[in-house]
């Protein structure tokens, strides 16, 4: 099994608008966060983080298939990263494709002293990869709704 990002361009933007619908959609449906959630977005979006400069937007692709998809942008002072989304196809979760493609995205850029990113709260599964990986919760949270609440990390180095 070999995971590996290839800079994602303007042909790629369905394939990975479908894609995110897909791996979002189950959250989208359980925490029914309509203005957040990456399912609820259009391809315009996507084709907005594919043109991005600050960053990129990346296709996660295991052996030679297309599986997911990951975004890293510069914060405002240009030491610290955003990512986000970050996706999988649900047939593909679970297997480490997710923490791989982190992996990767992080050696992309050694100048970032710190990286932070999002995630639902109540998604215990995510809490542990980003946590099992060095992010820490930095305090922050965002209650999305009665049912969801974003909760912030932050990995130094």
């Amino acid at each position: 099994m070999r995971v590996t990002l290839a800079k994602a361009v303007e042909s790629d933007a369905e394939a990975l608008h479908n894609i995110q619908v897909q791996a979002f959609l189950p959250s989208l449906e359980k925490y029914e966060d309509m203005d957040t959630s990456p399912a609820n977005e259009g391809i315009e979006k996507v084709m907005d983080r594919i043109t991005n400069p600050q960053g990129g937007f990346y296709k996660i692709v295991l052996d030679d298939v297309l599986v997911g998809g990951i975004r890293a942008t510069w914060k405002e002072d240009e030491t610290r990263m955003w990512v986000g989304p970050l996706f999988v196809l649900p047939e593909y979760q679970g297997k480490g494709i997710a923490q791989r493609a982190l992996n990767l995205i992080i050696e992309m850029f050694p100048q970032a002293a710190t990286w932070e990113l999002a995630t639902i709260a109540e998604e215990e599964r995510n809490c542990w990869l980003y946590e099992k990986m060095g992010f820490a919760k930095t305090g922050e949270h965002k209650v999305l709704n009665d049912k969801a609440t974003l909760v912030f990390y932050r990995r130094i180095g």
